[in-house]
């Protein structure tokens, strides 16, 4: 099986024992997500399967959409509500406060990594340092928030809903803390859905008991989208023949005899005459190299 599922991942699951359980529905060995979902958030988390999993390092985009919520008022030892959470003491904001320190974390900024994050450090996750008390020296990494705008906001209690539209990297966690201590009062985040991730949105998703059900009734394989649906953004063209021989073989193709080929293109995704995917071609001067082969 090669293509692409995408699952709406529910709370208190793991990224990992979702791509376990569609690997165990679907037969197929060779599986991969796109972006890890911490367990406690939801939403869009596209499965890879077969020879779709080679289309991961390579997906045109890595930008995420979030809508959260966070309560102004409170800390966290994880900056989130399932850590120790204590109160601050301090008065919630009011809205015009909140939309008056937004615009400093849009556009492109330095963002801390939490402890509570997958990175290593000596080849130690920070979450396991964590989890032993211990606490180190992050150093802030270049992220883009591409928009941050208020969905809701309750002042009687100080409970904020925002949408972000986010670089890979990006910590939401993260970014709910840092606007409380801008604001004086704490923030902690106290829930996270994934709205889209690597060009999916969860219109395109099916929850673990749709896919389930799916599997009973044989209808499963049917629900995965072809791999090319990850590189809609590129240019489709279609080759002779010949040529589809020839980039299947590994053999680049001359710019001057391909036809229907972009001005200025970069990444093209090449098909036969047949309309069959074959994979991607990247044009450098007078010829498409091959990306990669998926056929």
């Amino acid at each position: 099986m090669n293509g692409i599922l995408c699952v709406d991942k529910p709370q208190d699951m793991t990224s990992f024992s979702c791509c376990a359980l569609l690997r165990r529905l679907t037969g197929e060995r060779k599986a991969g997500h796109a972006g890890t979902l911490d367990p406690m958030a939801t939403g869009v988390l596209p499965l890879m399967f077969g020879k779709a999993t080679r289309a991961i390092p390579l997906l045109p985009t890595h930008n995420k959409r979030y809508r959260a919520t966070l309560q102004f008022g409170k800390r966290s030892d994880t900056l989130d509500i399932w850590g120790a959470v204590s109160e601050t003491g301090h008065a919630v904001p009011t809205l015009s406060a909140i939309e008056d320190a937004l615009p400093a974390f849009r556009g492109e900024i330095l963002q801390v990594p939490p402890m509570m994050s997958a990175l290593k450090k000596d080849g130690v996750r920070l979450y396991d340092l964590a989890r032993q008390g211990i606490e180190i020296e992050r150093q802030a990494r270049p992220i883009t928030i591409h928009t941050l705008e208020v969905m809701t906001y309750d002042d009687a209690v100080g409970q904020l809903q925002i949408v972000c539209d986010c670089s890979a990297g990006t910590y939401i966690r993260t970014l709910c803390d840092d606007l409380g201590r801008v604001l004086g009062c704490g923030a902690v985040m106290t829930a996270l859905r994934r709205e889209a991730a690597a060009g999916y949105t969860l219109a395109a998703c099916l929850t673990p008991d749709d896919c389930r059900r799916a599997a009973e009734d044989g209808s499963l394989a049917e629900k995965i989208l072809p791999v090319e649906s990850a590189f809609t953004v590129y240019p489709a063209v279609t080759v002779t023949a010949a040529q589809a021989v020839r980039f299947r073989n590994g053999g680049e193709l001359a710019v001057d005899r391909v036809s229907g080929l972009p001005k200025d293109a970069d990444i093209v995704c090449i098909y036969d005459p047949e309309q069959i995917f074959l994979g991607l071609g990247r044009v450098e001067e007078q010829a498409i190299r091959i990306v990669r082969i998926f056929v």
